[in-house]
């Protein structure tokens, strides 16, 4: 039986507050395309990593990571009422770049694909 540890439990309850209050109370329309895509928490449970992605973008822009940055403070302050921690751990956005590499796979695939089907001989 794996153990699954407080701080994994801990990493999942900031994943879907994190992103609640992004879609429902954080206004800045600099991040109102992102998608948070997981978060690990450190043992300790000072520091929260979160992930996110910008949705139809290879990269991070920096108007996204500013936005973030920005709206840091709230978001920590609001997880602290309602996660109920003795600590609130430090967040920190970190840019989930998985997504980029897993379109760049995909689109290789199909390109890859359509030379095949120009290729085939046909009956």
């Amino acid at each position: 039986m794996t153990s699954y540890k407080r701080a994994d439990r801990v990493a999942d309850m900031v994943k879907v507050e994190i992103a609640d209050l992004l879609l429902k109370q954080v206004r800045d329309p600099r991040i109102g395309s992102i998608t948070i895509t997981g978060a690990k928490v450190t043992d300790d449970l000072r520091t929260a990593r979160v992930y996110f992605v910008e949705l139809g973008q290879d990269a991070c822009s920096d108007a996204v990571q500013a936005g973030l940055e920005k709206a840091k403070g709230f978001l920590r302050r609001e997880l602290g009422r309602r996660l109920r921690l003795r600590h609130v751990p430090e967040i920190l956005f970190a840019y989930d770049s998985s997504f980029a590499y897993g379109n760049k796979i995909e689109r290789l695939l199909s390109e890859i694909h359509a030379q095949e089907e120009t290729n085939a001989p046909e009956d």
